[in-house]
């Protein structure tokens, strides 16, 4: 069984920065892609972003590209994403989640569909 827990959600003002942390635990961490999705009241999960197993590769939406950085430590089982110049439109509570295949990379890392496990979420809100 795998637990990820996630950290660090908030209420911001338009302009700035949170960083949320992704705690896992029950695998081998360091062998799955990590993702972040988010999900906004009245709308459907969407991809933020990804990283491969080792972080040698990384994916964004294009509605954060540029804004969002992600990033892993192999060794503190942790994925983070730094969001920067946070916008309104980025309300939503985010999701972290594991890759169900070992060494996944390229297109099966947007599909939440090919996630097997997922955290609670925390909640970002960003005013105006």
């Amino acid at each position: 069984q795998v637990q990820l827990v996630e950290s660090g959600g908030g209420l911001v003002q338009a302009g700035d920065s949170l960083r949320l942390s992704c705690a896992a635990s029950g695998r081998t961490f360091s062998n799955y892609a990590m993702g972040w999705f988010r999900q906004a009241p009245g709308k459907e999960r969407e991809f933020v972003a990804a990283i491969s197993w080792n972080g040698g590769s990384t994916y964004y939406a294009d509605s954060v590209k540029g804004r969002f950085t992600i990033s892993r430590d192999n060794y503190k089982n942790t994925v983070d994403l730094q969001m920067n110049n946070l916008k309104p439109e980025d309300t939503a509570v985010y999701y972290c989640a594991a890759h169900a295949s070992p060494r996944a990379f390229g297109g099966s890392v947007y599909d939440g569909r090919r996630y097997g496990y997922w955290g609670q979420g925390t909640q970002v809100t960003v005013s105006s």
